[in-house]
């Protein structure tokens, strides 16, 4: 297949034959033109070859703009640089859902909206007493996510703006109170629920580390960092959870359904158990005197080691998220009197090696915001089984962002990806008896 550039549209013709067809180019307000192929294959007889869609655009959207060869993240424009050091995390999920930043009154209004919604169905707590104690936290929010849909019935139109907005500060306001139920059914301490005079990322810390007995102290700084990191986290285009949540919203199915489905895809180690293995990789590496030969099994191909926390499958530069998670890793360890910490130690001196050894740096292999994120989490007391949960916190703005604008896309259709059937052609089927 050959194409030539023909102002505004490409030229594909078919090597051998004489079927070609004109492409249509479709301009993006940044980044690259694309290709429209949806009528390629009643033109010429053939579709594409795209395994895990890296080059293909499976939807139009107007929410995150990402450059990962020059490190850039962008929010409805505004540089993810400038959100997290302006604005916070409830600012920040209505300028991804409603377009724009929000005026004053504008941000009290959407505030009292999440506020209005943090509690969850009473009898949602009895779902809790079905799994066991030792149940992973993504496996428990999974479940009661999906179940948010046997309760409220009320906002399941997704035809309806109305259950849509409703819909969407339901999701936003419960996903914390129930991500901390399931952290505190896990170690057999009561339920803590939401407290409307706490803002959003203190009360998550609230229901995750108060206990009944005693006064709960919030501390400002790790407050601000655990906001910072649900900023970090809101959005990321279309990864394989935001990915998975269209696809189940292309058949047109709830809301509640769609973010259960994002969170199980997210779920995989691959996506948001990330920042988990940086910890696990740390801990093996066990001390800075190991980290020369830890890296010379990164380098042997027969070896299947990985260097965690580095590189990126958009960003083929820093990626801009790290640079913030590093300053607030460091505010949150001085906050807390972490001076010398093994850890951090261990993870300076790494990054600082792969970072002046050739092999990363011809590679690209810069730190990412899993690098740092795990060992802020683990700093701040968070069990490793709940850092995924918090990206799911986190991300579920995003999702229900991206969930919104698909249904409000007339364009959209359901999603049905092509194959390359590789299997055995027509066979005749053959009786039991005669089968030696």
């Amino acid at each position: 297949m050959s194409g030539t550039n023909g102002g505004g549209s490409i030229t594909v013709t078919l090597d051998g034959t004489n079927k070609s067809t004109r492409l249509p180019l479709i301009p993006g307000s940044i980044g690259p033109q694309v290709a429209d192929i949806r009528k390629l294959y009643d033109s010429v007889g053939v579709f594409t070859y795209d395994p895990g869609y890296g080059n293909t655009a499976s939807c139009e959207s107007k929410i995150t703009y990402i450059d990962g060869d020059a490190g850039i993240l962008l929010h409805r424009g505004y540089p993810i640089e400038q959100l997290a050091e302006h604005s916070n995390f409830l600012e920040v999920a209505y300028l991804l859902l409603n377009g724009d930043l929000p005026t004053p009154k504008q941000k009290a209004e959407f505030e009292m909206g999440v506020l209005r919604h943090n509690m969850v169905h009473e009898q949602l707590r009895s779902f809790y007493n079905g799994f066991r104690r030792d149940a992973h936290p993504m496996a428990v929010i999974c479940g009661v996510v999906g179940a948010l849909s046997a309760f409220y019935h009320d906002s399941l139109d997704i035809n309806n703006a109305d259950h849509r907005r409703i819909a969407a500060f339901r999701l936003i306001a419960k996903v914390p109170t129930i991500a901390a139920w399931a952290y505190k059914y896990s170690i057999g301490q009561p339920f803590m629920y939401p407290r409307n005079n706490l803002g959003y990322a203190e009360n998550f810390l609230y229901m995750m580390g108060a206990v009944p007995p005693e006064e709960y102290k919030l501390n400002p700084v790790l407050a601000r960092a655990m906001d910072r990191i649900l900023i970090l986290h809101a959005d990321h285009e279309q990864n394989a959870s935001t990915s998975t949540v269209r696809l189940a919203g292309s058949t047109g199915a709830n809301p509640f359904a769609c973010i259960a489905a994002g969170i199980a895809s997210l779920w995989g180690p691959a996506h948001g158990g990330a920042n988990e293995a940086v910890l696990k990789m740390l801990g093996e590496i066990g001390h800075v005197s190991n980290i020369k030969s830890f890296i010379e099994k990164v380098k042997d191909k027969n070896s299947n080691v990985r260097l965690m926390g580095f590189g990126h499958r958009v960003y083929k530069n820093y990626d801009p998220r790290a640079k913030i998670m590093a300053q607030t890793c460091h505010e949150v360890l001085e906050d807390l009197g972490i001076k010398d910490d093994p850890l951090l130690d261990l993870a300076m001196e790494l990054e600082k090696i792969a970072l002046d050894d050739e092999y990363f740096v011809s590679r690209k292999l810069y730190p990412n915001v899993d690098f740092y994120s795990g060992i802020i989490l683990k700093a701040m007391g968070f069990p490793t089984s709940m850092f995924t949960v918090l990206f799911a916190v986190a991300r579920t703005v995003g999702w229900i962002s991206q969930w919104k604008e698909q249904v409000e896309d007339p364009s959209q259709r359901i999603g049905r990806p092509r194959q390359i059937y590789t299997g055995a052609v027509q066979r005749n089927f053959v009786p039991l008896a005669q089968r030696g």
